[in-house]
Parts: structure tokens; sequence; C-alpha cells
């Protein structure tokens, strides 16, 4: 009991410096990537170009580059830190209120829904509220049906809800090849397949807005359920007995969840395995207390997402879908996590 006290007494003391820490590692990332790219803007130029907006002084820049950073890096830096942090909380909420390690967004099929609601409704209309609206409600139904597939006797299984994932993801992969087979292949059909592959290069402070205003929402609701989605961690009837409602709990979080993923897929498309990864490495500095382990996911994955997005566009001379890279980095983590898993023999659960 004393060992436990001060353990925590030790975490509560390097709590505060971890979170400025990664504060610090996500202004940084800002920073840089308001630098690099094909025109390269020098950092101390980036900051004049920053400060000049809050206090009048003396630019030292060009009007190019003013321009450069101004109009299209500051919005891209921003939808890319916003998906980010978005997907790293939604995939922490959702490891918690199923209780294994290897839910996220892209893995239980709610990516695919969503994907397969935007592709439909860049086929029916431009409209981006359309776009969003459609993404949010197929990725909810994707939810829907990974939940009712796996929950047996009251529970779901880590190895139900990813085969109920696999399935459902085939499913909705399906339709949105089905959407690509009749779209007009002069017109709306490459439209859908960049669209698929994830990116920020349309990058705009509408399309900021956008992805915001959910993920903002979204994250908020997520946070303020961060005691009730610690008691789900425990386990239905350890909820019921602390006086949690489960059913009604777990949909307004999968609720705020379906919302942060739709409106990152309308805005920039399907980024997969962020949800999936990042949490795991927050869990690894914080524990498992979402109070903790949320806003940290969500630095992490901002900061992550942002990096992400600085090889997609510098790597080569043409830019690299961001969801690739994600997928690259995503697909082999979640191979050895499912491997450890198996090992502990979890999958039983």
């Amino acid at each position: 009991m004393q060992q436990t006290l001060v353990a925590g007494v030790r975490e509560s003391r390097w709590r505060p410096a971890l979170f400025i820490v990664l504060v610090i590692v996500l202004v940084l990332s800002a920073l840089l990537s308001l630098a690099i790219g094909r025109f390269a803007v020098p950092v101390s130029h980036v900051a004049g170009i920053l400060a000049s907006a809050l206090l009048p002084m003396e630019p030292w820049w060009t009007p190019v580059e003013a321009r450069v950073v101004e109009l299209i890096r500051i919005p891209r830096v921003l939808m890319a830190g916003l998906a980010g942090a978005g997907l790293a909380v939604a995939g922490s909420a959702l490891q918690g209120i199923f209780r294994n390690p290897l839910v996220g967004p892209q893995i239980i099929g709610v990516s695919s829904g969503a994907a397969f609601g935007g592709a439909l409704a860049i086929l029916l209309s431009e409209s981006r509220y359309l776009l969003i609206g459609l993404a949010f409600a197929c990725g909810m139904l994707a939810m829907v049906i990974v939940y009712s597939i796996s929950r047996q006797q009251g529970r779901a299984s880590i190895l139900m809800l990813v085969l109920a994932g696999i399935v459902t993801s085939a499913f909705f992969s399906a339709l949105v090849s089905v959407t690509k087979f009749v779209a007009d292949p002069d017109d709306k059909l490459p439209a859908i397949v960049f669209w698929l592959m994830g990116s920020f290069a349309s990058a705009s402070y509408e399309k900021v807005w956008l992805i915001a205003v959910p993920v903002i929402i979204g994250s908020a609701v997520i946070y303020l359920m961060r005691f009730q989605i610690n008691v789900l961690s425990l386990g239905d009837e350890e909820a019921h007995a602390l006086g949690v409602k489960v059913e009604r709990t777990r949909w307004i979080a999968l609720t705020a969840i379906a919302l942060i993923s739709s409106a990152v897929v309308a805005a920039a498309g399907v980024i997969g395995w962020v949800g999936l990864v990042i949490p795991h490495f927050a869990r690894m500095l914080t524990g498992p207390d979402h109070k903790v382990l949320i806003p940290a996911a969500m630095l992490i994955g901002a900061s992550y997402l942002i990096h992400v997005d600085n090889v997609a566009r510098t790597a080569i001379a043409a830019e690299i879908p961001v969801g690739i890279i994600t997928a690259l980095i995503g697909a082999p983590i979640f191979g050895l996590l499912l491997r450890r898993t198996a090992n502990k023999g979890w999958t039983s659960e």
C-alpha cells in the first residue's frame, strides 16, 4: 500500500513535465512543418510572420514567404494536427470502451464505413456538408454492425472484434468498389480515388473549420466522459455496480467517436492506423487513466500526423498520400501487437 502511494506521488510529479515536453514538441513540429517544403522558409522568418499577426513589426521576410506560410502551410498544419489529435482521442476511447488494445477506427470498420459514405457523397454531389453527413452515418452504421456481431454473452472479445471488423471493412470496401465502378471515369472517379488515399494537399481554412468543429466537440465529449470510460474499462458488471448506465454511456461515446472519424474522412480522406498506434505510445507514458491518457494521445497524435505529412510532401518529387504512409507504419505495428496479445492469451477473452 505504501509503495502504491509513493508511486502515485512520483507519477503526479512528472506528469506536468511530460505534458510540457509534449506541448513543446508539438509547437516545434508545427514550426518545422511551416518552414520545410519545396519552397523553404527559414524558421526565423516563419516565427516573424506568425508574430506579425499579433504585434506590429518591420518585416524581414519576403511577401512570397508570407503568402506561402499564411495561405498554404498554416491550413495544412492545422488540418494535420487536428486530424491526428482527433483520431488519437477516438482510438484511446475505443480501446477503453471495448477493453482491448487492438481496437481503432480502422480495425472495427468505422473508417471503411465513413469511406463509403464519403465516396457516395462525392458521386452524388459536391457538397461538403453531404460528405460529412454521409460519412458520419455510414461510419456509425459500421460501428453498430461490428458491435452487434462481436458481442457474445454480454461481452465483446478481442478476437471477435477483429474478425467482425474484417468482415465489416470488407463489406464496405466492396460498396466503395461499386461506387468507383459506376462513377464517371473522367470526373468523379479520379476525385474518389485521390480522396480515398488520404491527403492534406487541398488544405484550406474552410476545411480547417470543417474538421475543427466536429473534432473539438467530439473530443470534448469524450474527455468529459473520461471517468465513465475508466469504469467501462473495468467491465460491464463493475460499471453497473458503480452506477454507470453502460449502454447509454457507451453509445454516447461511440457517437462522438464516429463524429470525429467522419469529420477527418470528410476533410482529408481515409487516414488509417493513427487511432490504433498512438494510444499505445501514450499509454506507455501515462498509464491507463484516461484523465491523462486522452490529452497525451491528443498531443502525440497531432505531432505524429504533422511529421507524417512532412514526409508525404517532401520525400519525393510527387506528393505521397498520407494514408499510404500511415498504413505502412501502422500495419506492421498492429501485427506486432496482435502477436503480443495472442502470446498473452488475450484473444480468447
